[in-house]
């Protein structure tokens, strides 16, 4: 298949728009016109390709081998008999380079195999499908290499070797081979260009080798769903232009690594369900740049993170299911940005702090499930009625009026949470615009002791000294003479 060079395409993009208004009788014509210069495109692109030297034999039967490793079962010698590169299957895909004397040749730039859709109609791969054991000169201008669900019965050795592939390569995506094991080997440092690489779910194990932080071009890094064991590396913090880190349901072990907080231009990180023990390292307050934090499902300890406040780009927040303990800090003034934060199962105590409805008010998602809190749910979670979509509260000993709005109730449904908190009840004003159809209709009547009102939260987050602010007064005000009882 042939890729788009980016000589024509520029060429392309400087044809002009027609040189009228479409009006209702003619607008029809536009689909047509369209489709006309793409094909006309795409003659000078085949013709390009035509005039250009062919594709070089070594690489040809290159791509021969790699498709006879993934499916033994085609033909693919009498399929595809001529210039892989003029006509070759959907998943090889080529490019015009220069060769020096003003002209150009082919080389084959992307080997993908796995059937994705319709629309991305890869070479299937066979039941017996092997890695291909290509030399690294066979394909030197190799930019991209793609594995979906092509080991999937068996057993499918990865060789060191087979990292070698090519000093060119930018990407190596291997997504969903669960028969696919072996380890990562400390060769990946000759893939200096890699900007990709992704390995998600297969039964590969031992460690990530520390070579990794060699890679000084990658940018995402995603090792999921596999069976990789030992602490992650330190070297992980030497890769200045990664944005994205995945290293969720591993068996990794040992203290998160503090130098992940040099990486400033992380924007996601997901370390869940591993067995990541301790605090979470300090450092991460450096993190500016990110907006996805999942660290659920650990043993990490040592109570919410007050690094948080210092990442205000954050946009979710996952910290289910570690034992980290305490009370839930003033910690939110900085992340009004927050749509999704998860807490359950944390074994926190005390108090549910005003300062979450009166600063993450564009919370879609909170959960607070599982904990030891107590105490009357604020009156300031009402201010998150216009974003949130579910809130779980359920299974903690909190008591009292719950502040949410008859029309809240009615929206949210079953999305509300509050199953296990005995004492919680309904204030008759809300409860009888109730039907039996809603999630909460079963809580008690409020009787006058339970009633609460709302009490002014004044944030001491940074300094004992600290003063409301008039906007803070403002919101005070609002909320204890408009918000009915």
């Amino acid at each position: 298949m042939l890729a788009f060079p980016h000589r024509l395409f520029l060429l392309f993009k400087l044809i002009p728009s027609p040189p009228f208004k479409p009006s209702p009788t003619t607008s029809f014509l536009l689909p047509l016109m369209d489709y006309l210069l793409r094909s006309i495109y795409c003659l000078v692109i085949c013709a390009a390709f035509a005039a250009a030297g062919g594709i070089l034999l070594a690489e040809q039967e290159a791509a021969y081998l790699a498709l006879e490793s993934i499916n033994s079962g085609v033909e693919w010698r009498v399929l595809y008999p001529d210039d892989m590169c003029l006509a070759g299957p959907h998943g090889v895909v080529c490019d015009l380079f220069p060769d020096g004397d003003d002209g150009f040749t082919t080389h084959i730039t992307e080997l993908n195999f796995g059937y994705v859709s319709d629309y991305n109609s890869n070479p299937h791969c066979g039941i017996n499908a092997s890695l291909p054991s290509l030399l690294p000169t066979s394909l030197p201008f190799l930019r991209r290499v793609f594995f979906y669900r092509c080991f999937r019965y068996g057993q499918t050795a990865i060789s060191a070797g087979f990292l070698n592939i090519s000093s060119s390569l930018e990407e190596l995506v291997i997504h969903d081979n669960p028969a696919l094991i072996g380890r990562l080997s400390s060769r990946i440092a000759g893939l200096s260009r890699l900007r990709r690489f992704i390995v998600s779910g297969t039964r590969m194990s031992g460690e990530i080798p520390p070579e990794i932080g060699q890679l000084r071009n990658l940018e995402q890094l995603v090792l999921t769903r596999n069976h990789l064991q030992g602490a992650a590396p330190a070297s992980l913090g030497d890769l200045p232009r990664l944005k994205l880190l995945d290293l969720n349901s591993n068996r990794l072990v040992g203290s998160t690594p503090p130098e992940i907080g040099r990486l400033a231009e992380l924007v996601k990180l997901d370390l869940s369900w591993n067995r990541f023990v301790g605090p979470v390292p300090a450092g991460f307050a450096e993190l500016k740049r990110l907006e996805f934090l999942d660290l659920s499902h650990n043993r990490l300890t040592g109570g919410i993170p007050t690094a948080l406040s210092e990442m205000r780009s954050l946009k979710e927040v996952y910290l289910a299911g570690n034992p980290l303990g305490g009370r839930i800090p003033e910690i939110w003034e900085n992340l009004g940005g927050l749509s999704g934060l998860g807490l359950s199962g944390l074994g926190l105590m005390g108090n549910i702090p005003p300062s979450i409805g009166l600063y993450l008010q564009n919370i879609c998602y909170l959960s607070l499930e599982g904990n030891y809190l107590v105490g009357q749910m604020p009156e300031q979670l009402r201010l998150l009625e216009r974003t949130a979509k579910e809130i779980n509260i359920e299974n903690n000993a909190l008591e009292g009026r719950i502040p949410f709005s008859a029309d809240f109730l009615a929206v949210i449904g079953g999305k509300l949470k509050l199953a296990g908190n005995t004492k919680l009840c309904l204030d008759e004003n809300v409860a009888v615009h109730l039907t039996a159809k809603d999630n909460v209709s079963n809580l008690h009547l409020c009787n006058k002791t339970e009633i609460s009102h709302l009490v002014p939260f004044f944030s001491t987050s940074f300094s004992s000294k600290a003063s409301p602010s008039p906007t803070l007064l403002v919101v005070f005000f609002f909320c204890s003479f408009f918000m009915p009882k």
